[in-house]
């Protein structure tokens, strides 16, 4: 059975209902045109299943993508500690849906509006509209934050603080080509290397002991 983000059925209804009306009055390239779009659609709100390891200490992928960026990082404004980032830039064709890194209780979501310039530059993280969600789980506090790009102009976080999150469970989603920054402790032993596509809530990126 095929799943689809719910953030995308009314781009779905909006380009379906065009196609079909174009359809009807004789405008036959805008049908074929909102019918294209109306495919890309489905494929860009596309929810697959996805299976999960087991295992204590594990982080998997918030994002499907591509890793862009691993480097060990003093986070200053939520975690005020050491710790590796890992981020995953994802393009259109990725799947958008974001899923939590691990077990864990929801201790801080905040909006930053900003601009939107490529995400995968590095001050994209900063400068960029922005969600940061904070994971308190038995390995310490995790923070992820959700980057809007130059074409993703929306980032949903579905999660509200005092939520309990499992590993692998979808949180929220970014609408089109965008940015997961992933804050890991420190001691944390990264399973990626840079150039490596991941898929949110089943790849490995880091253990911990």
């Amino acid at each position: 059975m095929f799943r689809f983000a719910p953030e995308g059925y009314p781009f779905i209804a909006f380009f379906a209902i065009i196609a079909i009306i174009a359809f009807f009055i004789g405008g036959m390239w805008i049908a074929l045109l909102s019918f294209l779009l109306t495919l890309f659609m489905f494929f860009f709100f596309r929810d697959p299943e996805r299976e999960t390891p087991e295992g204590e200490g594990i982080f998997v992928s918030p994002a499907d993508g591509k890793i862009i960026l691993i480097k060990d990082i003093f986070e200053k404004d939520y975690l005020e500690t050491d710790t590796k980032q890992i981020s995953i830039f994802m393009s259109p064709l990725n799947v958008h849906v974001n899923r939590a890194p691990c077990d864990g209780i929801v201790k801080t979501v905040k909006h930053t509006a900003g601009g939107f310039k490529a995400a995968y530059r590095d001050e994209a993280s900063l400068t960029n509209e922005n969600i940061v969600m904070v994971i308190e789980g038995k390995q310490g506090s995790i923070l992820v934050r959700q980057v809007a790009g130059f074409i993703a102009r929306r980032a949903v976080c579905r999660a509200k603080v005092g939520d309990s999150l499992n590993r692998g469970q979808r949180y929220g989603i970014i609408k089109f080509s965008s940015r997961l920054d992933v804050y890991l402790p420190k001691e944390t032993a990264i399973k990626v290397k840079l150039g490596d596509r991941v898929k949110a809530g089943e790849t490995i990126i880091g253990v911990i002991k």
